[in-house]
């Protein structure tokens, strides 16, 4: 992705790029209503760069964006995607988030918690890459730019091993000194003689000295991670988990520190050590943070595997030598030769060869598809037996994989509705934990019972251990990405998170037919003759007077013979009157073929096969007569026949409470006939493109949720009019627009597929938020004591460490669950 240059903010000065000036009366109505906006100091706007100088003073970027938009002008804005390190919790996310809104020129930033990146949308001029990253850094975390293709993968997967790496040596050494404390110290209050003999041979004085050099090493060793991102959060006066962390831990392991070696300045009957608590503590929570990566990493699969579909070279033919070139050399117009057995570098066409390409990790049909010249094919699919050679005709970033792979990264990106409740709920969390634990330890110390210090101590360490705000941060965005994950593997596409939660409260399905429900393509379903006519007989002579038209009808007709294969001679004195039919001679015979209507202006009798011919209307098909030499010798049935399994997907849309609609312009005796095949009740008939938007308004009446599916190109308008839009692909087309869901096949069982997806996804959010939040409200009072005084309840500090690791796991396994997902079927 382009960034913008660097340009200098002296002043809070910024460069906005207008779109749609044409004169001198532009400049003066754009710097007319960038004034106008409260704040704005000074603005300069250039005709010829097509670009404002705003100085802001108290305004916002945003604001003075409106105002040019308001004035009927566009404005220039990018999109960067950067990867941000260092965040552990939902309070980091909003943190990153709050340092990008704040740079002058942001009008919006995503961050997500789940893929570690940050989505943000800047003012084009205003802000370069390094400006964005140095916010981010400000803020205390690493920043950089993030790079889409099979090398940010390599990267990442690089990155994220090193950081498993990490973790698991500190997991090791932390457990290592951790135990012998473990053993020692819990093993005496298990078994008094256990406790009674080590303390007699080696002294408590230096039992306690030996748990400090052990609990040393554990608290600056493996547990410096939590120092070195809490203490600079908590001097910024924005703490997070790693904040929580250190506080709690240092106060154990401080506390410890005092009684060992200073034991005379703390209340009588109050020296104890809780050195196993600070180094249980962090090896627990080193634990939950290990099995929380490998987590995060499996949630990620599915983008790691469609990274990881293409080829790193193509074989190319060049001057006459085949070259073997990295495939980002490939240009537009090379032959690539694929031999048995490999995957396709680029998009292409087929021009020599033939072969079974296996197209299921893109579209998600498990049937390889035969290729033969002319046949287009998709990059990262895999060829059969045969040796294809191809005209490169997409490659780069133009490729469907290159497109799946945005269109799954931005909606795993994204956010939903839903997210801002916990956006603003965790803005305030850690604070709040931390503020909890101040008066826990407070109350304790004024009406406790004795040791009212040691109470307070060991109560206040678990309100701030126990607190987990990476349950909530985690809790929607692995949801979406193994949901959006799932549904790239079944060739569903949402294009971003927040068609994944329309598309569970849809009410109403609305279906196109022609090209959705049906194949688009005519066909010759029927052919009734006469007594005495063969049928070889008369579909031959059909079919060559018919091959000298280029009617759809007259197509499926020659189509059909030669599927049969039979002979077809041409015809001679062929003559075509639109509207009514086509006449010639073929094989020595006059022949006619057309409406009812043709026939009879010729003095032709259809009655002997005029029941055929209302059989076939009533069916939805298109009657044509085929006479011959003044004799009506057949009738034949043409039509668009529905695809296969549009039935079962129809009932299994049923099955899920919807309502199922037809929107054809499709007059309306074959709509109906069409929808009775397929079990649909309800037809809108005979629209136009502008009158299937009036149909989606007025299934939308009542505050009804439609989605509407189409084939994405004369349905743009109703795709776009709908609350979710779904678009049939053809496995070689993703770039619709006017769809919030594309499906990468035509198999329209995609369709209830997604829905279902869909719900299961929220579904699954919904859980994850509910443990979130059930498990902080309720365990952080327990924590605090509240329980004590009616059962005599404590909570240990180191079950809030267990507790707080399994909290996050916990919502990252529940999310994992959505791998398993399966379509559910028609009863």
């Amino acid at each position: 992705m382009s960034t913008a240059p660097s340009v200098g903010q002296k002043d809070d000065h910024i460069e906005l790029g207008v779109e749609g000036m044409s004169c001198a009366s532009c400049v003066a109505r754009v710097e007319d209503a960038i004034r106008q906006v409260p704040g704005v100091s000074d603005v300069s706007v250039n005709l010829a760069t097509g670009r404002a100088r705003v100085g802001l003073g108290q305004a916002e970027p945003g604001s003075v964006v409106k105002a040019v938009e308001a004035a009927g002008y566009g404005t220039a804005a990018e999109e960067l995607g950067l990867s941000v390190e260092g965040m552990s919790c939902a309070s980091c996310v909003g943190r990153v988030e709050q340092a990008l809104l704040q740079v002058p020129g942001v009008l919006s930033a995503s961050v997500n918690l789940a893929t570690e990146s940050a989505q943000v949308r800047y003012v084009s001029g205003a802000v370069d890459a390094k400006g964005l990253a140095a916010a981010v850094e400000s803020a205390g975390y690493g920043a950089s730019i993030r790079e889409s293709g099979v090398d940010r993968a390599d990267r990442e997967r690089e990155a994220r091993a090193a950081e498993m790496k990490s973790l698991k040596r500190s997991l090791v050494w932390a457990a290592a000194f951790t135990l012998p404390i473990f053993i020692l110290d819990m093993g005496g209050h298990m078994i008094p003689a256990f406790h009674h003999a080590v303390h007699g041979a080696l002294g408590t004085q230096n039992v306690y000295i030996l748990f400090f050099v052990l609990a040393s090493f554990v608290q600056f060793g493996p547990g410096l991670r939590f120092y070195r991102k809490g203490w600079p959060a908590l001097v910024r006066g924005a703490p997070d988990m790693n904040s929580l962390v250190m506080l709690g831990t240092s106060a154990a392991y401080g506390y410890s520190v005092v009684a060992t070696f200073l034991p005379g300045i703390l209340p009588e009957g109050t020296v104890h050590v809780y050195f196993e608590a600070s180094t249980v503590i962090i090896t627990l929570i080193l634990l939950g943070r290990f099995l929380e990566a490998r987590a995060k990493g499996a949630t990620s699969e599915a983008i790691r595997k469609l990274m990881g579909l293409r080829p790193r070279s193509a074989r190319v033919l060049r001057g006459g030598e085949t070259l073997e070139v990295d495939v980002e050399q490939v240009v537009v117009g090379d032959q690539v030769l694929v031999r048995p057995g490999e995957r396709l570098p680029v998009d292409g066409e087929v021009i020599e060869g033939a072969s079974y390409v296996d197209e299921s990790m893109i579209t998600g049909e498990p049937v390889p598809v035969h290729k033969t010249p002319g046949g287009r094919v998709v990059g990262g699919t895999v060829n059969g037996q045969g040796s294809l050679t191809l005209r490169a005709t997409q490659v780069g970033a133009d490729t469907v994989l290159a497109q799946i792979i945005r269109m799954v990264e931005a909606a795993q990106g994204s956010k939903l509705p839903i997210q801002a409740l916990v956006d603003q709920v965790t803005r305030y969390f850690v604070p709040a934990v931390i503020a909890i634990a101040l008066v826990s330890f407070i109350v304790w110390m004024l009406f406790g019972p004795a040791p009212a210090l040691t109470l307070a101590l060991v109560n206040a360490v678990a309100v701030l251990i126990i607190a987990c705000p990476c349950a909530m941060g985690l809790a929607t965005p692995t949801s979406i990405m193994v949901g959006t994950g799932k549904g790239a593997e079944m060739g569903v596409l949402f294009r971003g998170g927040d068609a994944l939660q329309a598309l569970r409260g849809t009410q109403v399905v609305a279906m196109d037919k022609t090209g959705t429900l049906t194949r688009g393509r005519p066909e010759l379903t029927d052919l009734h003759v006469a007594e005495g006519v063969e049928e070889s007989q008369v579909l031959s002579l059909a079919a060559g007077l018919e091959q000298h038209s280029e009617h759809p009808i007259a197509e499926a007709i020659v189509r059909a013979a030669r599927e049969r294969g039979l002979r077809l001679e041409s015809a001679a004195e062929f003559n075509a009157e639109p509207g009514m039919g086509a006449s010639g001679r073929v094989a020595g015979k006059g022949l006619l073929i057309g409406a009812d209507r043709y026939l009879a202006r010729e003095g032709i009798d259809t009655a002997p096969l005029a029941r055929h011919a209302e059989g076939l209307a009533d069916a939805g098909r298109t009657p044509l007569y085929l006479a011959a030499d003044g004799r009506a010798i057949a009738v034949l049935g043409v039509a668009d026949p529905v695809k296969d399994g549009a039935r079962e997907a129809v009932a299994r849309l049923r099955e899920q409470g919807l309502q199922v609609v037809m929107v054809t312009g499709d007059n309306r005796r074959t709509a109906q006939a069409i929808a009775r095949e397929l079990g649909i009740e309800d037809v809108v008939a005979e629209v136009l493109p502008d009158g299937k938007v009036d149909a989606v308004r007025r299934l939308q009446e009542g505050g009804r949720r439609v989605a509407f599916v189409g084939d994405g190109i004369n349905d743009a308008p109703a795709l776009a009019q709908a609350d979710v839009g779904i678009a049939i692909g053809s496995g070689t087309d993703v770039a619709m627009e006017s769809a919030d869901v594309v499906l990468m096949s035509d198999n329209l069982g995609n369709v209830p597929n997604a829905i279902a997806l869909s719900r299961a996804t929220i579904r699954n959010i919904k859980q994850n938020l509910f443990w979130a939040f059930i498990y902080n409200v309720t365990l952080l009072p327990v924590a605090a004591g509240v329980l004590y005084p009616f059962v005599g309840l404590l909570l240990s500090p180191m079950f809030a460490a267990f507790a707080m690791a399994f909290s996050s796991v916990s919502v990252l396994t529940n999310a994992l669950r959505l791998k398993r997902f399966r379509v559910p079927q028609t009863a």
